[in-house]
């Protein structure tokens, strides 16, 4: 777990850089999710920690509190999100970042064991939400289209994606190739590996 805090701390960092450094019509260019701009990116992935935030209290409180009240409501919210001017889009943002993190460091031992469910309603328990950030900020820093790439993310981080992507869709192999294009082909980025057949998109 402590590996994956420290994914998203590093993943946070680059996201919101990434973000800060663009202007208004920067962040109205479409993004590498199709339908999607950055201003969408951003919303999402600001959505998402206030969402975790969601399952760190259920895990404390023993409150069920879902990540999204609906999957109807999630894609409302994104899409009312990415109307926001670019300045307040980067303001939520960063508060929901700094508010995900004091939250999580204030979860007790216990706390940390309790089971919460992710959005695909899978229980879990809330020592898997680190992770669960740390795949958002890192493939949407990619997906941004500001430069950033599977090969610049780290290492151990991608093995472990691999592997637990490998698991969710079921493959009993995957096709070989460079690390990075691997874990693209996986998450239904685009890739370079040959012949690999089409997964469809992934979460």
């Amino acid at each position: 777990m402590l590996r994956s805090r420290t994914w998203v701390e590093d993943g946070s960092r680059l996201f919101t850089a990434q973000v800060a450094a663009l202007d208004e019509p920067g962040m109205a260019q479409p993004s590498l999710l199709p339908g999607w701009t950055r201003k969408h990116v951003v919303a999402h992935v600001a959505a998402n920690a206030e969402a975790l935030g969601n399952l760190v209290h259920w895990a404390k409180t023993g409150e069920p509190t879902p990540m999204y009240p609906s999957r109807e409501q999630r894609d409302a919210d994104i899409e009312a999100g990415a109307t926001l001017p670019a300045s307040r889009l980067v303001a939520w943002l960063e508060e929901a970042v700094r508010e995900l993190d004091t939250a999580m460091d204030g979860l007790s031992g216990t706390g940390w064991q309790a089971e919460v469910r992710t959005a695909q309603g899978k229980p879990v328990p809330a020592t898997a939400i680190p992770w669960l950030r740390a795949r958002e900020v890192w493939l949407h820093a990619v997906d941004l289209g500001t430069g950033v790439t599977f090969a610049d993310l780290p290492g151990e981080f991608l093995t472990e994606l691999v592997a637990d992507v490998q698991a969710q869709r079921g493959l009993t192999t995957v096709p070989d190739g460079p690390l990075p294009e691997v874990a693209a082909y996986l998450t239904g980025r685009p890739h370079s590996l040959v012949n690999a057949p089409d997964l469809g998109p992934w979460l």
